[in-house]
């Protein structure tokens, strides 16, 4: 079991907007993983908690011991380490999910600033301008990886 360190980052054009999400992982046995995914019309928020998610579920596949996320998202790292109440329906079903997969792991999330996430951004944005082809940066890595397509229904 490894520990992985995760770069995430979700956007969408126009809040809310076609959105993507971009996810960096380092750490696992196959080398970096990159994932750009359309997650379809949301908004910023959601946008920013699905790339959450996707490293989760990521680091759950891949059976990690420990997982380090670093998103440039006040509001996601703020509301995952309880220090802001997560008001929004939308934003609580993702939040509570994203805290129950957390407790699998060795979990910790920290604030970053733009610049310093700027492939996860980059990733991000490409998916949500290629909605009718979504982005597999690397599928094979993907592959290896085990990770699937992201579904959510608000």
């Amino acid at each position: 079991m490894s520990d992985l360190v995760a770069y995430v980052d979700g956007g969408s054009l126009g809040n809310p907007g076609p959105s993507g999400i971009g996810v960096i992982i380092d750490g696992s046995a196959d080398g970096t993983i990159r994932i750009a995914k359309w997650i379809g019309h949301q908004d910023n928020n959601v946008a920013e908690y699905v790339a959450l998610l996707e490293a989760l579920q990521c680091a759950l596949r891949l059976n990690a011991a420990a997982l380090h996320v670093f998103s440039d998202s006040e509001v996601v790292v703020r509301q995952m380490k309880g220090e802001y109440n997560c008001r929004s329906p939308r934003l609580y079903s993702l939040n509570w999910i994203c805290r129950k997969l957390a407790r699998s792991l060795d979990f910790s999330i920290a604030h970053v600033r733009r610049e310093d996430n700027a492939e996860a951004n980059d990733l991000a944005s490409s998916a949500a301008r290629n909605a009718e082809a979504p982005a597999n940066v690397n599928s094979e890595e993907q592959e290896l990886a085990g990770v699937g397509n992201v579904h959510v229904r608000l």
